[in-house]
Formats: structure tokens, C-alpha cells, sequence
């Protein structure tokens, strides 16, 4: 066999020649499907967009509620405190004499210009 003969013989089949604009109609099946799965990839990332920022607004809305609650609730502690305390009548009394009342039949003094320390 001669050498170009054995060359002839070892290469694959020849391919079909065709013209150059229909080698660019073909189509690529490979990279069609990998746009279409980051299409459809971008689509699902798209739709989890919405319910997760309503997700971290409702969770900070909770935090700033609970926040406003434990507020309220020390305050409630507080008032219900004050309010055990005003039952007391000597708390009432010394109240009342902080206010600058007096008890009926007792006499008021108002002393003016004492050194200020």
C-alpha cells in the first residue's frame, strides 16, 4: 500500500461539505438546553424573591413588636407596683403632703427665701 493510500485509509469518514451559511443555522442542542436550565433556574430564584423579603420584614416586624411588648410589660409591672403602693394610707398621706395639702383643722406654714445650698 502506498504511504498516502494507508493515510487515506486510517482517517474517519468524511463529512458531508456543506455551505457555510447552513453550518450557522445549526443548531446546538447542548447549549439550548443549558439556556433553557438557567432560564428556568433564574425563574425559580425569581419566585422565591417575593416570599422571602415578606419573610425578613415579618420577622423584623415581630422583633420590633416583641420589643414594644416587653416595654409595655415592664411598664404594666411598674403601674401595678404604684397602684399596691397607693393603697397604702400613709402612702396617700405622704403624697398628699408632698402636693402641699393639709389635713383638715391643721394650720399651713409657707416659709420663703431659704439659703440654697
Amino acid at each position: 500500500m502506498p504511504p498516502a493510500a494507508s493515510s487515506a485509509a486510517r482517517r474517519s469518514p468524511a463529512r458531508p461539505v456543506t455551505p457555510l451559511g447552513a453550518a450557522a443555522l445549526r443548531v446546538r442542542w447542548d447549549r439550548v438546553g443549558r439556556v433553557a436550565l438557567l432560564v428556568v433556574l433564574a425563574a425559580i430564584a425569581l419566585a422565591y424573591i417575593g416570599p422571602a423579603r415578606s419573610l425578613v420584614s415579618t420577622w423584623r416586624t415581630s422583633n420590633a413588636k416583641q420589643a414594644q411588648l416587653h416595654a409595655l410589660e415592664r411598664e404594666h409591672a411598674l403601674l401595678l407596683q404604684r397602684a399596691r403602693q397607693l393603697r397604702d394610707p400613709r402612702t396617700v398621706q405622704a403624697e398628699a403632703r408632698r402636693l402641699g395639702m393639709v389635713r383638715p383643722g391643721e394650720r399651713s406654714y409657707v416659709i420663703q427665701e431659704l439659703p440654697q445650698d
